[in-house]
C-alpha cells in the first residue's frame, strides 16, 4: 500500500494507545499503521485523527476511537481469505482496516449519504476488495452469504437472527449488545452444536437501526 503522510502519528497511535492496551494481532497492528484514518475524518476533525477519541462524521455519526476498532478487529480475526460482512460503513476506516486483512468485505450503510462518503475515502486509499450497500444492516446480506466474519459497528439490543443465519459454521461475529446509551462488547463463535458467546467490557456507540435492531425514533 502506498505510503500516506502522518506515519509517525500513526506509529504513536498504534504503540500508546493500541498495542500498550494489549492489542497484540501482528495483522491488525500493521493495517492500523498503514491506513491513514485522518483520510477518513471531516475536517477540521482531521487534525485530531489521530488522537484517543471518537470523532464526528456528519450525519449524527462516529468514528470510532482507535483502540476500539483495533478491539473488534482482533477479536473478528479476520484470514487474508476469509469473505466478510460489515454493519455499519460509517467513513469507510474500520471497513478499510478489515479489507486490507481479508479476501472481501461486503458493507451495509443505512444512511446514503454516508455510503457515499464511505466510497469516496474508500476510493481514495485504492481499496478495491470492499463493495458498500445502502440498506437494512439488520437483515445482512444473504446473497454474499455465508460469511466468515461478521461485525457490527453500532449499538443493537440483540444479535439480529438474520446475521447468525448468515455467519458461517466457524465463523465469528462482534458486535457492541446492550441498551442505547451503552453496550457490552461481544464476540460470538457458530459452531455445529451452536452458538459459544464471550464479552469484552462495556462500551457505547449509536443505536443500529433496523428491523431487527432500534426503531429510529425510539
Amino acid at each position: 500500500m502506498e505510503k500516506y503522510p502522518r506515519a509517525d502519528e500513526r506509529s504513536a497511535m498504534v504503540e500508546h494507545q493500541i498495542r500498550a492496551r494489549g492489542i497484540s494481532n501482528s495483522r491488525v497492528l500493521e493495517a492500523m499503521r498503514e491506513i491513514p484514518r485522518h483520510i477518513f475524518i471531516p475536517h477540521p476533525y482531521d487534525t485530531s485523527a489521530y488522537e484517543d477519541n471518537p470523532l464526528p462524521i456528519g450525519s449524527s455519526q462516529t468514528i470510532s476511537q482507535p483502540y476500539i476498532v483495533a478491539q473488534m478487529t482482533e477479536l473478528l480475526d479476520p484470514e487474508p481469505g476469509d469473505n466478510l460482512l460489515e454493519i455499519g460503513s460509517g467513513s469507510g476506516y474500520q471497513t478499510a482496516i478489515l479489507a486490507v486483512l481479508s479476501y472481501h468485505v461486503t458493507s451495509i450503510e443505512r444512511i446514503p449519504s454516508v455510503a457515499n462518503l464511505a466510497r469516496k475515502n474508500l476510493a481514495a486509499i485504492n481499496i478495491k476488495n470492499v463493495r458498500i450497500l445502502v440498506g437494512d444492516g439488520t437483515r445482512g446480506y444473504p446473497v454474499d452469504a455465508p460469511y466468515d466474519g461478521i461485525l457490527i459497528t453500532a449499538a443493537t439490543p440483540d444479535i439480529p437472527q438474520p446475521l447468525i443465519d448468515q455467519l458461517a459454521i466457524g465463523g465469528r461475529l462482534v458486535a457492541p449488545v446492550g441498551g442505547r446509551e451503552s453496550q457490552e462488547l461481544v464476540s460470538l463463535t457458530r459452531q455445529v452444536r451452536g452458538l459459544v458467546k464471550s464479552s469484552h467490557g462495556g462500551v457505547r456507540f449509536v443505536p443500529l437501526i433496523g428491523e431487527y435492531g432500534w426503531a429510529e425514533n425510539a
